[in-house]
């Protein structure tokens, strides 16, 4: 693996400012996640109510999303955001979750510890204000997330079944 080099910044952005880059990301998402999952939506159908979601989540949720710039060249992202925690919950934990919701690196970006980094900043943010749960999802036969997650100290705890009728 290659080494991020000092052309290489994350920084804090407020998605609303930077719309279109994160609009792009999330595009390269999901197609992404259509090679994984054949159900999942065109970005163009879901675009306008997913970026209005993610925007209500930063700022009213206390999201944070992080962008690696090389040159000033957007690159990649994280987005995660606090959950509160209802009574309805069957887990002992009691108190607010970290949900890291969407991430994304370009493919000629990956395999460099990009996504690492930004998800360690991520998570750091979060540990110190006192988050002592963090929970995402990934598609089942994502193998090479998977792997980052159990890498990372992730574990699986549930599993969704799904039977489309």
């Amino acid at each position: 693996a290659k080494v991020m080099n000092d052309q290489i910044q994350i920084k804090e952005i407020i998605i609303r400012e930077h719309y279109q880059i994160i609009a792009d990301f999330m595009k390269g998402l999901h197609e992404s996640e259509y090679s994984f999952f054949d159900k999942t939506a065109a970005w163009k159908d879901i675009e306008e109510s997913y970026m209005r979601h993610i925007i209500e989540m930063q700022e009213e949720c206390e999201g944070t999303c992080l962008v690696v710039f090389e040159n000033e060249y957007p690159i990649g992202f994280i987005f995660g955001y606090v959950e509160e925690q209802d009574d309805s919950r069957i887990e002992a934990y009691e108190g607010d979750e970290l949900y890291i919701s969407d991430g994304y690196v370009l493919p000629t970006y990956r395999k460099q510890g990009i996504y690492k980094r930004m998800n360690e900043q991520l998570e750091q943010k979060y540990i110190a204000q006192g988050i002592k749960r963090i929970t995402r999802f990934t598609l089942v036969n994502n193998e090479p997330m998977k792997h980052f997650l159990a890498s990372s100290g992730y574990q699986p705890t549930r599993i969704l079944f799904e039977k489309w009728l």
